[in-house]
């Protein structure tokens, strides 16, 4: 089943240009087809075609649903891009598969990517979240100081991973977060994060975790504590839909 993206379908029920093109064009679809659409923000959607207009399609909304049951938690991960741009890319992509709500580009002293833009890495993360059959879009957000991102005010668990000479000295990921939290949690750049920045985020309130004693490259080591939130979490859904019977 094509799913289709339409971030204003809630208010607007018009697809946009390039999802149109894709639906009138490549799918040969035409007035009174059904498709599936998703806002990015959580919900499913119904519609017809009304007005095949391959820069103003129109449709007809017949129904909006969530699945399953209501996100409780979400997960954030603050990541130094590397210097591979499509080392950055596979990430956003996995991540997105899987389920994860934000994506922030950290600019560390040792990072080796001063600059990314954000445009195809959104694309990437739109194609994912589509082929998926994801309802939410992570937000993105650009190159950010890592003095300015640990200083902003997050409702949920804060953690920091990064190497020690022994890393078998900070507790694992999965042994302090519970599921149902919000969690952000920091990935470094391959340099790793420096004394100063380790020092700042233990002052703005995170805390410091292990994600296994392996030393993982940047993007394995976002992805992974994505990974481990999000399957203590499906862990946690799926024993709440069993008690209810679904």
């Amino acid at each position: 089943m094509s799913l289709f993206y339409a971030p204003e379908i809630a208010g607007l029920p018009i697809l946009p240009e390039d999802e149109a093109a894709h639906a009138l064009r490549v799918l040969r679809l035409s007035a009174g087809s059904e498709i599936t659409l998703t806002d990015g923000k959580g919900f499913f959607y119904l519609a017809t075609i009304r007005q095949p207009h391959p820069k103003q399609c129109e449709l007809t909304v017949l129904k909006r649903w969530q699945p399953g049951l209501p996100v409780t938690c979400r997960i954030h991960i603050a990541v130094a891009p590397t210097k591979q741009a499509d080392r950055m890319e596979w990430f956003v992509e996995k991540a997105t598969e899987i389920g994860i709500h934000a994506i922030t580009l950290l600019d560390c002293r040792f990072s080796e990517r001063r600059e990314m833009k954000t445009v195809r890495l959104q694309k990437i993360a739109v194609s994912a979240m589509k082929q998926s059959q994801q309802a939410f879009l992570p937000v993105l957000t650009g190159m950010t100081p890592f003095r300015t991102f640990v200083g902003q005010p997050f409702d949920g668990r804060k953690f920091i991973a990064y190497c020690e000479r022994d890393n078998l000295c900070k507790p694992l990921l999965n042994q302090l977060y519970r599921a149902g939290e919000h969690a952000l949690v920091l990935i470094g750049p391959e340099g790793d994060f420096s004394p100063e920045e380790v020092t700042l985020a233990l002052k703005s309130g995170f805390t410091p975790v292990s994600l296994g004693p392996n030393r993982l490259r940047t993007e394995t080591a976002a992805f992974v504590a994505c990974h481990t939130i999000h399957v203590l979490n499906k862990v946690m859904k799926h024993i709440a839909m069993q008690s209810k019977g679904l």
